[in-house]
């Protein structure tokens, strides 16, 4: 069913697209596709909403680019947002959304650790009759939970897009290895079977491991600190993210293993610095400041447009370039701004 929701909503990509300069605007995304009618509604409302938001923990960097996209958002349309971190860790975010679960709010917004570790608490508050969106990584399985929307990039085809370039870089043969991000989010999900799909379209290539480091980078340091002492010849690298990606190169740089070709995903700005400089051979954005940004607007609509909030459909796909030396000055202007 996922799988149809985003082929649909490829055909209709920039849905959100053009975003308002300013709450005055009225219409912040007006111009994205909506019936003007209800682009109208899409103004700050007249009272403060009252959100609740988190994501999988804030000592990611597109964690916490994503809380300050989503609180510059919420400034434009007038919600106040109170944040619930995760921690990265799946018990610590169960028990914050434990807490989120007994208050009262105009709409929630998630990112969770791990599909399906929140289920009893978020129905609890869909059935109080507050909207629910999910973001970047899917909250729970199909038919489990009655969201209002899911806003998420096509995590397979970032995975198959960064190691077809770290493919082509090592010319189609060597050892490479995957670090992982937690199994349980669906974004490494994808992103592992884009990396499986591709590397399996070369014979020469062997994988020597695909462990998880669940986004953490003093666990990534850790693991290829054995790694780099384990095996002698390593051709690439893909991570699942650009922190965990740096890490590791941090590691290799102390090591003198700098030779190894690199790839990440979400072209944080200093991943984007990286390709620039040749630390990494590439990196594509999963834009932390749409997912977050439009997670706001959605839930603005949902509480004011009336019916109109009910015209969003249940899955927005939230695109992001391949960075290249031609894209990464835009990008970076656009992630400052909160607009990527």
């Amino acid at each position: 069913m996922l799988d149809d929701l985003i082929e649909e909503s490829r055909s209709r990509r920039d849905v959100f697209k053009a975003i308002g300069a300013t709450a005055l605007a009225g219409a912040l995304l007006g111009s994205a596709g909506f019936d003007p009618a209800i682009a109208q509604e899409l103004k700050p409302s007249g009272k403060p909403l009252k959100a609740a938001m988190g994501n999988a923990g804030l000592q990611a960097t597109w964690c916490a680019q994503g809380k300050q996209a989503a609180e510059a958002w919420g400034k434009l349309m007038n919600v106040e947002i109170t944040w619930f971190d995760g921690e990265l860790s799946a018990t610590k975010q169960r028990a914050a959304i434990d807490n989120l679960a007994t208050q009262k709010w105009d709409f929630v917004a998630l990112q969770t650790f791990g599909i399906g570790t929140l289920n009893d608490p978020i129905k609890k508050v869909i059935d109080s009759g507050t909207p629910v969106i999910a973001m970047d990584t899917m909250m729970a399985p199909e038919g489990q939970l009655a969201l209002h929307t899911f806003i998420a990039p096509d995590n397979i085809f970032m995975g198959s897009v960064v190691t077809t370039e770290i493919m082509k870089k090592i010319g189609g043969k060597g050892n490479v290895i995957m670090t992982q991000g937690a199994l349980g989010h669906t974004g490494a999900q994808g992103r592992a079977k884009g990396f499986k799909e591709v590397v399996a379209n070369y014979p020469d290539v062997k994988v020597l491991d695909e462990q998880p480091a669940d986004w953490d980078v003093t666990k990534v340091a850790r693991i290829w600190e054995s790694l780099l002492t384990k095996y002698p010849d390593i051709a690439g690298a893909f991570f699942h993210n650009d922190d965990m990606a740096l890490a590791a190169h941090n590691v290799m740089k102390a090591k003198g293993r700098t030779g190894i070709v690199i790839g990440g995903v979400d072209a944080m700005p200093p991943a984007v610095n990286a390709v620039l400089d040749g630390t990494m051979v590439a990196t594509v954005r999963n834009p932390s400041s749409r997912i977050h940004g439009w997670a706001v607007a959605a839930g603005v609509a949902a509480v004011t447009a009336g019916e109109g909030g009910k015209e969003i459909p249940k899955y927005i796909w939230a695109d992001g370039p391949v960075i290249t030396a031609d894209t990464a000055p835009g990008n970076l202007w656009l992630q400052s701004n909160f607009l990527m």
